[in-house]
């Protein structure tokens, strides 16, 4: 069995689907059977290691790297002559590779959509999407033998849009972390010392509008002004890398409300810098407005932090094991959860992280993720009864 990983990006530039699909590629087939295909951007020298023992091959981008159109990606697909091809992500040139891969060869294509078939997904860069999927992805998406979802609401969500697709239901998974490194302690020495002996409340992802962060910093504002004591008790760090110049927005705004002693900008964090933030807080935060199952809170959760999330995040499960506190999606909603959050005992918020971390372990590891992803590619190839996993309906 071969397989084949069609990517954009293979660094941090995938943000959340860099951390996904190389542990999704490492723990489900071994090395010689699968290949990783990518477009090149300025990270890939550095991050491409981290998929060892597996190395992607990439290609130079030629005009938008967005569309990550490269020379040679399509042709080495041929090359390879892969089983199966797994395109990770929508409206990008791999997903139209792989189409016509398929076409050639009648072999079977699964796509994982990570909630970019989500309606705010569709609505961002509306045009552009109808274009393409009027050129190609609405056929590649019915050509599909399969599609992989990450959630139940995810499945849903592809049935609304209209597709009849099998889909198997397998969720994003997490490694717990290891031993606190002298590098890592180094990090969360200078956080504590930032934030001044007060409590750090997280938001760790890309500085994007769907986060949602300006109704977050609204809501902060909000707190302060009905909780003062806040203000010399808590901190908020956002801590991420900007697209599309959205950080100057969320600065802005900081600076507006006056916020310049509570809340912080922590810039990108990776490795060590980005272990020691979960290490460093008290708490986590996703106030997203659509998410396919984000790693950052499964991430928080293996670090045994309490989380405040909405349920666009797609992880109904957190609620019911009391590992998160539900918020909605306007600032009043968000602020409403943070004060909760705040007036809680130290206690009853570990007791929150605690249950966290137990959740992951259960139900999240990567190990029991990667043998259900490989029973459906051997299904996909005829190998026997279809998987619990698969959806028909």
């Amino acid at each position: 069995m071969k397989i084949a990983y069609l990517l954009n990006s293979v660094s941090r530039k995938a943000g959340g689907l860099l951390e996904i699909c190389k542990r999704l590629a490492q723990t489900t087939c071994h090395k010689k059977e699968i290949v990783l295909l990518g477009v090149e951007d300025e990270f890939t020298k550095t991050d491409i290691i981290e998929w060892a023992p597996l190395r992607p091959t990439v290609f130079s981008p030629v005009f938008a790297r967005s569309f990550g159109y490269a020379p040679g990606y399509g042709q080495y697909l041929a090359d390879i002559c892969p089983d199966i091809a797994h395109v990770h992500g929508l409206w990008t040139y791999p997903s139209f590779a792989a189409y016509r891969w398929h076409r050639r060869t009648k072999r079977p294509l699964i796509y994982t959509a990570h909630g970019m078939l989500a309606p705010w997904a569709l609505r961002n860069s509306a045009w552009k999407k109808r274009l393409v999927r009027a050129l190609w992805e609405d056929a590649a998406h019915r050509s599909a033998a399969c599609f992989h979802v990450n959630s139940k609401a995810e499945h849903l969500m592809l049935r609304q849009h209209g597709l009849r697709n099998p889909i198997c239901i397998i969720p994003n998974g997490i490694d717990l972390p290891a031993s606190q490194s002298s590098e890592v302690s180094g990090h969360v020495s200078r956080l504590a010392s930032v934030a001044g002996g007060r409590k750090l409340l997280l938001y760790l992802g890309r500085l994007h509008p769907k986060k949602n962060l300006v109704n977050l910093i609204r809501a902060w504002k909000d707190v302060l002004n009905s909780h003062p004591s806040t203000l010399n008790s808590w901190m908020l760090a956002i801590a991420g890398w900007d697209q599309a110049g959205h950080e100057a927005q969320l600065r802005k705004l900081t600076t507006d409300l006056r916020l310049l002693t509570s809340v912080i900008f922590l810039g990108p964090r990776f490795g060590a810098a980005r272990d020691a933030c979960y290490r460093a807080c008290d708490a986590f935060v996703l106030p997203s407005l659509s998410e396919g199952l984000p790693m950052t809170v499964l991430e928080a959760w293996a670090y045994a932090k309490p989380v405040l999330m909405t349920p666009e995040c797609n992880l109904p499960e957190g609620f019911v094991a009391w590992a998160a506190l539900q918020i909605g999606t306007t600032s009043k909603e968000i602020a409403a959860g943070l004060k909760q959050l705040i007036e809680m005992s130290d206690d009853d918020r570990k007791a929150m992280g605690a249950s966290g971390r137990a959740l992951v372990a259960e139900a999240f590891s990567w190990a029991r993720i990667g043998e259900q992803m490989r029973s459906v590619y051997e299904w996909m190839l005829g190998g026997g009864t279809r998987p619990e996993t698969v959806r028909l309906d």
